[in-house]
């Protein structure tokens, strides 16, 4: 990821907002900087010569040159252009206003299009809380059909399928049944291949004749790069794409398609995938991905992420009990199990502003963490879970706990440590005024945590034991 979009700008973001004063010539140095990340980014050509001549001449007006922090106000144009180059606003999903909407995807070959649409699926039935049928309609690949009744039995989501027929046929009957059983969506998998070529348009616009869909969703590679622009717009111009889902985004080192596949096919990007985990699929928001590309983080995503998989019930009872002292083991294993409904650590510590300069660090979070740490809780008894002084005070409990884990002491320390600054924490920032808390929010860095006590010990060495 060392060359990627979001380092390279991230850097130029760093730089940009160490400047008190700017001159035209640090603009010119600037706008170098930032055509180099976009080239390198295989963003197309045209659109960065665009992209920086318009930073360039908001950024060389009398107002930026003798305003307060120019820097930080030339990073600001940077990012409203990205924001305007990946489209402005999110456009979201367009449903029949009335009875069943259909929805087709169409894409090449390995784009992620099966996939995405277990993920797709999963997202309307969460987010729009509608009643979601898939039609097995790719007869080109018996895998497709495969994969996409894996996914559908793991969802909870029926698969329509006659196996290998002809599509137009399977569109046709599938759509009678999804209309008989009351379906609220039917989403179409439709025939994927290498090339785009005449035989493959033909059968996809003969399946949108029948099914008249409410969208047509493209699938993109991201790691295509502006390829992926191209391609979206060669399916665009023969079969007419409502919107795009970009696949593939967490291993996209250039992070070009992002930035070229609205301009250059004037198709709007509606969703973003990254991972295989079914719950990845996101909204694609122009702003909140230009605030990730400059590493400034995306709270609001993180607020939707918390909100709907938290009940507000819950969250309000934990953090009374985390600014109480009757917090333990128990309420830590209750804890780390609402954090994992959010998805991966990593994936949450990334909306966090401030967070953009450890993304090695983040990359490198073991989820797997939080298993181990259960099997320490799940190690103590009912009695040593609801009061932690029992394995404070005994170093006996300590070392059976370890034991029964398969874990060192070491390891039960270090929790027992967590769960004290944890506390601790808490109460620090309940003290909090509101200046207090608004900076905060502004420079999440600027919150130091408490420091575990630490008692000397005694005899040669005096060595610390930590608390």
């Amino acid at each position: 990821m060392a060359n990627s979009l979001s380092d390279r700008l991230q850097m130029f973001v760093r730089r940009a907002t160490g400047r008190g004063r700017l001159t035209e010539k640090d603009i010119e140095e600037m706008m170098r900087e930032v055509r180099l990340s976009l080239l390198e980014a295989d963003v197309n050509f045209k659109i960065v010569k665009e992209f920086t001549n318009n930073v360039k001449e908001q950024a060389l007006g009398e107002k930026i040159l003798s305003g307060l922090n120019p820097g930080q106000q030339v990073v600001k144009i940077v990012h409203d252009e990205l924001k305007r180059v990946m489209g402005d606003e999110s456009v979201g999903l367009i449903y029949a206003n009335t009875g069943m909407s259909t929805i087709m995807t169409i894409g090449l070959q390995g784009s992620g299009k099966t996939t995405a649409i277990g993920k797709l699926g999963l997202w309307i039935r969460k987010k729009d809380k509608k009643n979601v049928m898939f039609i097995a309609a790719d007869v080109y690949r018996p895998a497709a059909i495969d994969q996409l009744k894996t996914l559908g039995k793991g969802l909870g989501i029926h698969v329509y399928d006659e196996g290998i027929k002809d599509a137009r046929v399977i569109v046709k009957n599938g759509l009678k049944y999804a209309k008989d059983n009351q379906y609220d969506v039917v989403i179409v998998d439709t025939a994927g291949r290498l090339t785009i070529d005449s035989d493959m348009m033909q059968e996809l616009k003969d399946v949108k004749d029948i099914l008249k869909p409410n969208e047509v969703l493209l699938t993109v590679d991201a790691m295509m790069g502006q390829e992926a622009a191209n391609v979206a717009k060669s399916f665009h111009d023969q079969i007419g794409a409502t919107g795009v889902i970009l696949t593939k985004m967490d291993g996209d080192t250039r992070g070009g398609a992002a930035l070229s596949i609205r301009e250059i096919s004037n198709i709007p990007i509606k969703f973003a995938s990254s991972g295989e985990k079914m719950d990845s699929l996101e909204a694609f928001h122009p702003e909140r991905m230009a605030s990730r590309i400059l590493g400034m983080g995306d709270m609001l995503t993180l607020i939707e992420e918390v909100t709907s998989n938290i009940d507000e019930d819950e969250a309000k009872s934990m953090m009374e009990k985390m600014m109480s002292d009757s917090y333990n083991y128990l309420d830590l294993q209750k804890q780390f199990k609402m954090i994992k409904r959010m998805g991966s650590i990593s994936k949450i510590l990334g909306f966090i502003p401030g967070l953009g300069k450890m993304k090695e660090a983040i990359s490198q979070v073991d989820d797997k963490q939080f298993d181990r740490v259960n099997v320490i809780i799940q190690s103590m008894t009912e009695e040593e879970r609801k009061y932690p002084e029992l394995i404070d005070k005994s170093s006996r409990r300590r070392e059976r706990v370890a034991k029964g884990a398969g874990v060192s002491v070491s390891d039960v320390n270090r929790l027992r440590e967590s769960l004290v600054q944890q506390k601790q924490m808490m109460k620090q920032m309940s003290q909090m005024d509101e200046k207090q808390i608004e900076r905060l929010q502004k420079n999440p860095q600027g919150f130091q945590p408490p420091q575990a006590k630490v008692k000397k010990g005694k005899g040669k060495g005096k060595g610390g034991f930590r608390f």
